[in-house]
């Protein structure tokens, strides 16, 4: 699950939960600094005390209730320790050993691990069409399959799906009724365009499957846990009652009430409940190119392989391997899966020339996402402080750079997106603005530092720019000369930024669509006002016939266009993350409903409102005839909304 939770595309992880609109500055949490004069050694005492002087002061300051982790070195476990509490209310502490927790799209690692063991069995081709390995069709797009490599590398092309993905309901869940139940559009041509899918993921899963012939969490079960002696890990949904015992409970925060626990819809792309202990023997195996001692679960050819077959999308950033992404960092090759539910956030590094890995697992968002912000300190500072060395960076003179920035500058879509049904809706609040700060660089104001400041990019070469301060890099991709993608080292192997069309722009179409609201809440306002005042001083309204239908018929519709938003924002807050199957049928329809008569039928009553005024000549004022206008400009900026962003699509499906 690159990010089970919500578009959070500014700290953005592969998880379960997609993006959407940057979230606002997390809890600043800075890690211990490196030992001064150079790389601290990397011994077990050294870890503990540094994890010791980070972790317990982290996990308080961001209300984060416990985390657990592992470090591995050399082919053995360095350091394995739990902080915090697994359950708060009975002061359980986590146990790195016992405690299990939810690392979320981590899980994928284990689903692709399964694949290639089907590859080294002869029984799938990374390059071939994945309709000879299912019961069902998936739909060519642009007349092109999709094939396992493009699903490994999150470019088979698929819209984003919702619904189902996470759910308290267990009757709801089962892999092969999630593939089947509703195809997401394809949206990009294959291995063209990274879009983080979790639905391909469960469809590899799937594959995996039918061509072992065993139910997928039997597989693992047979050929990944039991081979490497990872008994306390398990995808089964429920879990089993003995590892169900020793679960962490997981919290929005950990000074509020634990949540029930998490069933994946799409299991092979988040559904794992594993401890520190048996991740840390997972990254023994990959570090080992495929094996622990006699424990050997790939050949050393297939897990090299899978660790450096790279797509490249936008160079120089990091790029989508074979089901792990690169994560370099001071110089060194790192590849890695993060992962989020909607509670639990996870992330696992493996330092390949310096045979080191690191796994981390939290059971609690925290305040204000305070676990995206310890997860990333945690790794940057274990990076600085065991493997420093930052390469040196170019320059661009001081005109170019101006000039380049200008050129970055604009809205961008997320590729990671839903393009049909009202999810497509969040597009209108999430798109991305790249601006230049006046000095040659770029900023992008929904991107904040840990500290909640605004990130700064300098160019550092042609159309690639580093964070000031920092070790993101943003590159961009030209056609013609303009300036038509972009991405950053965080999500580039998944998700890439295209520059919204102008059709679509929220650089034009937010003002004008809170501007169309504006207009219509003054009217529906002012109307009982008017009346009230009238009967007040005595001055019956001086009109009848139509012109008196058409000007109440008008009220009504902005009346109903006004709830039109507001009906939209309550489905979404109550169904995206916990929707339960088959509920949201009516609603949607009636939603649907409820938006083309409130806009179209607005639209045309502004026409005929406005048409009547106009033609009244001079009995009417300037006035009436200005607002008539506005009206009709309204509804039509409120028609073209809904048609844009999918509010009139009536979709059942997200």
């Amino acid at each position: 699950m690159a990010c089970l939770t919500s578009f959070a595309l500014a700290q953005q992880s592969p998880s379960l939960l997609p993006p959407a609109s940057p979230p606002t500055a997390p809890t600043a949490v800075a890690a211990p600094p490196a030992t001064p004069g150079g790389p601290a050694q990397l011994s077990r005492q050294d870890a503990e005390t540094w994890l010791d002087g980070f972790m317990p002061y982290a996990l308080q300051r961001g209300d984060v209730a416990g985390a657990t982790i592992i470090i591995v070195k050399d082919g053995q476990v360095l350091l394995e320790k739990g902080y915090g509490f697994s359950d708060v209310a009975k002061r359980v502490p986590v146990d790195p050993r016992r405690t299990l927790f939810r690392p979320g799209s981590v899980s994928k690692l284990f689903t692709w691990t399964a694949v290639m063991q089907q590859v080294e069995a002869g029984k799938l081709n990374l390059d071939a069409d994945v309709n000879q390995y299912l019961d069902f069709k998936i739909p060519p797009y642009q007349g092109k399959p999709i094939t396992l490599r493009n699903i490994m590398t999150h470019t088979a092309g698929f819209e984003e799906r919702i619904r189902g993905l996470i759910t308290s309901d267990e009757s709801k869940i089962g892999l092969e009724k999630a593939v089947k139940a509703w195809i997401p559009e394809r949206v990009y041509a294959p291995g063209t365009t990274p879009a983080y899918s979790n639905y391909a993921t469960a469809l590899a899963g799937y594959i995996v499957q039918r061509v072992s012939g065993e139910p997928f969490e039997t597989y693992l079960d047979n050929h990944i846990f039991r081979p490497l002696g990872m008994a306390d890990s398990s995808f089964h949904q429920p879990l089993q009652a003995p590892l169900l015992a020793r679960m962490s409970k997981g919290y929005p925060r950990a000074s509020v009430p634990a949540k029930p626990y998490e069933f994946v819809g799409l299991s092979p792309a988040g559904s794992l409940a594993t401890t520190a202990t048996d991740m840390g023997r997972f990254m023994l195996a990959h570090l080992g190119d495929g094996a622990i001692g006699d424990a050997r679960i790939l050949r050393p050819e297939t897990a090299r392989m899978m660790h450096t077959t790279a797509l490249t999308v936008v160079p120089p950033l990091h790029r989508m391997l074979l089901g792990f992404y690169e994560h370099d960092i001071n110089g060194h090759r790192v590849i890695a899966h993060a992962g989020d539910t909607t509670l639990f956030h996870s992330e696992l590094n493996l330092f390949m020339d310096d045979h080191v890995g690191m796994f981390v697992s939290l059971n609690s968002t925290g305040a204000q996402g305070a676990a995206a912000t310890i997860r990333s300190a945690l790794f940057e500072g274990f990076a600085d402080r065991y493997f420093p060395g930052r390469p040196a960076d170019g320059a661009v003179d001081a005109a170019t750079a101006a000039d380049h920035a200008r050129a970055m500058a604009g809205l961008y879509d997320a590729s990671r997106r839903s393009h049909g049904g009202f999810t497509a809706a969040l597009g209108f609040l999430s798109q991305t603005r790249i601006a230049e700060d006046g000095k040659g660089s770029i900023v992008i104001p929904d991107f904040r530092t840990f500290g909640g400041a605004t990130k700064t990019w300098r160019e550092i070469a042609p159309f690639v720019w580093r964070e000031v301060g920092g070790q993101e890099r943003i590159a961009a991709t030209l056609v013609d000369g303009k300036v038509v993608r972009f991405s950053m080292d965080a999500i580039s192997p998944f998700t890439v930024f295209d520059r919204a069309p102008w059709w679509r722009s929220t650089g034009w179409l937010s003002p004008a669509v809170y501007a169309a609201l504006g207009a219509l809440l003054l009217t529906v306002l002012l109307w009982p006002t008017a009346a009230i005042v009238r009967r007040r001083f005595g001055q019956p309204l001086a009109l009848s016939g139509r012109p008196l239908v058409a000007r109440r018929a008008v009220r009504v519709a902005a009346l109903l266009a006004l709830l039109v938003p507001v009906g939209w924002m309550m489905i979404v807050q109550s169904q995206l993350n916990f929707a339960p199957e088959g509920a949201l049928g009516a609603e949607l329809i009636g939603m649907y409903l409820l938006t083309l008569v409130a806009f179209l039928g607005g639209l045309g009553l502004a026409a005929w409102n406005a048409w009547l005024i106009w033609r009244g000549g001079a009995q009417r004022g300037w006035f009436a005839k200005a607002w008539s206008v506005v009206l009709l400009l309204s509804f039509f900026v409120l028609l073209w909304l809904g048609w844009v962003f999918g509010l009139l699509s009536f979709h059942t499906e997200f």
